[in-house]
């Protein structure tokens, strides 16, 4: 009878003791899984800030406008980049919009230049001047004269917008402003970049 009792007793404290380990353990852990969650969510938050902050700073970048022309026709051309790389040229981009209610073809932006005759509805005419140094920068072309620049295939729908882009020569580093030009449009002031 004694040694059941003894037995019962121990197999009691027994019980408690890891009932109140568990406990212990149990509340423990919660307060670990709270601290667990809020340090989690802490960086989580804040990376969700971080990349909010970035997209901000990143996105509005490609609508940005830097320049916006209206010609004849109902063109519109936007300037969105004006890019100077460390290779020594200048990247221009954007967006051309014909805003009439019938198809359009830009032959004439092709230019007048011999060397750049097999490049018709493209921006081979474009030109960027550079006013401070009174020099003017005629569009990159390759040993075929191509030019580096958007050729627009098949010329514009009614109501319709295309993207662009045009490659130069860069002017000297100290020249931060110059006027792109093309065809009849009005010229447009920009100003560089100056990327990696």
């Amino acid at each position: 009878m004694r040694h059941t009792m003894k037995a019962r007793r121990a197999l009691t404290a027994v019980a408690i003791t890891s009932g109140l380990a568990l406990l212990v353990v149990g509340c423990g852990g919660d307060g670990g899984d709270k601290k667990g969650k809020s340090t989690a969510s802490t960086p989580v938050t804040h990376k969700t800030e971080s990349g909010d902050k970035a997209q901000e700073s990143v996105t509005p970048q490609p609508d940005e406008v830097l320049a916006q022309v209206k010609g004849g026709d109902s063109v519109t051309i936007t300037i969105n980049s004006a890019v100077r790389d460390s290779g020594g040229f200048v990247t221009i981009s954007g967006k051309v919009m014909n805003g009439a209610n019938k198809a359009w073809n830009p032959a004439s932006w092709s230019g007048d230049e011999k060397e750049l005759v097999n490049n018709s509805a493209s921006m081979a005419g474009a030109s960027l001047v550079d006013m401070t140094g009174k020099k003017k920068y005629l569009i990159l072309r390759d040993t075929d004269g191509r030019c580096l620049c958007t050729k627009f295939t098949g010329g514009f729908q009614a109501n319709s917008e295309k993207p662009f882009y045009a490659q130069f020569p860069a002017p000297p580093a100290s020249t931060k402003s110059v006027e792109f030009q093309i065809a009849d449009m009005p010229p447009a002031t920009i100003d560089i970049t100056d990327g990696e």
